[in-house]
């Protein structure tokens, strides 16, 4: 099979690099590429309900969200990924090209349940799919040597059950394919390797000036939008609860877009105006757009990063 040669690790070009494969490029080619760390949701996925935001500000990771549905996934340079695209008549077998590519290397790895590989019973891989007129994309990773903790933290949401379970828990369910080749010394020289093992002697394919122009295109203007990351998302339902000194705030609030809705405080603080006032000028802002809000107006003595801290 032709392949694309992509060493780019920027997350939001390659959510773009992908779609091109998917919308504009004809015959069936494959991709093999990886990200710098980050956090890739679902096409159907609320951030703000599947990611922990707080760790991704603190840590630089980034957040992207790509064309396929399914779960949220963590990537960093210990990961290789890989795209497989083509026409709906050439793809009836994709779904099995990367676990045999596995095997024939020495893995003995087996695809399991709705979308997961796994190697000695424990999942070292993930993938997603998706239709495009006649055309059919697969994409995945596979986790060569994964910062496990930081992938745990990252989705672990704040109060969820992957917080609950940790790190140790994790490691009992996922593994790293560095495992299973011992041989290979680096996720370069994997890579090489299964991209040996899939191309069968295909060349690659080059995309012109003009396709990578229309990528870098794609990219900013869709996948690093915050209408496409933040604003895509559906409808979650969020509650917390602070102590401060003017007494305890408990807020409770829908996102809808990344929007505020229906916001409603609780608690015995003190404040010199109502706190309905202060939800009703909530009302359909972006969480990014809090930063300025004269808060202490409405609870007595916080100030604009304590209040902020409730929505995180």
């Amino acid at each position: 099979m032709n392949y694309v040669v992509n060493s780019c690790t920027d997350p939001h070009w390659n959510m773009a690099h992908d779609e091109f494969l998917l919308e504009q490029l004809t015959g069936q080619v494959f991709c093999l590429w990886q990200n710098a760390p980050s956090v890739i949701v679902g096409h159907n996925q609320s951030v703000y309900a599947e990611v922990n935001l707080p760790y991704l500000q603190e840590h630089g990771i980034c957040l992207a969200r790509r064309v396929t549905g399914g779960g949220a996934v963590y990537h960093d340079l210990g990961n290789l990924n890989y795209t497989i695209a083509g026409p709906i008549g050439l793809m009836e077998d994709a779904l099995d090209l990367v676990p045999a590519a596995l095997q024939r290397m020495g893995a003995k790895v087996e695809r399991s349940g709705r979308n997961d590989l796994l190697l000695d019973g424990r999942k070292c891989s993930g993938y997603a799919k998706r239709m495009s007129r006649d055309r059919v994309i697969i994409h995945g990773t596979l986790m060569w040597d994964v910062d496990l903790e930081a992938l745990t933290r990252a989705l672990a949401v704040p109060g969820s059950k992957l917080e609950a379970a940790g790190i140790a828990s994790v490691r009992s369910r996922v593994t790293n394919l560095k495992e299973a080749f011992p041989q290979l010394p680096d996720i370069r020289a994997f890579r090489d390797a299964l991209q040996q093992e899939l191309a069968q002697g295909d060349a690659p394919v080059g995309l012109s000036l003009e396709q990578l122009q229309c990528i870098d295109q794609m990219a900013d203007e869709k996948f690093r939008s915050w209408d496409w990351v933040y604003g895509h998302s559906p409808m979650s339902s969020h509650a917390a609860s602070r102590k401060f000194p003017c007494g305890t705030v408990e807020v409770r609030y829908n996102l809808k877009h990344g929007e505020l809705d229906q916001v409603r405080f609780m608690g015995d603080f003190l404040g010199n105006k109502p706190a309905g006032e202060l939800a009703g000028i909530l009302q359909g802002k972006r969480l990014d757009e809090l930063k300025d809000l004269p808060v202490g107006q409405y609870l007595d003595g916080v100030d604009a990063a304590q209040f902020l801290s409730l929505f995180q």
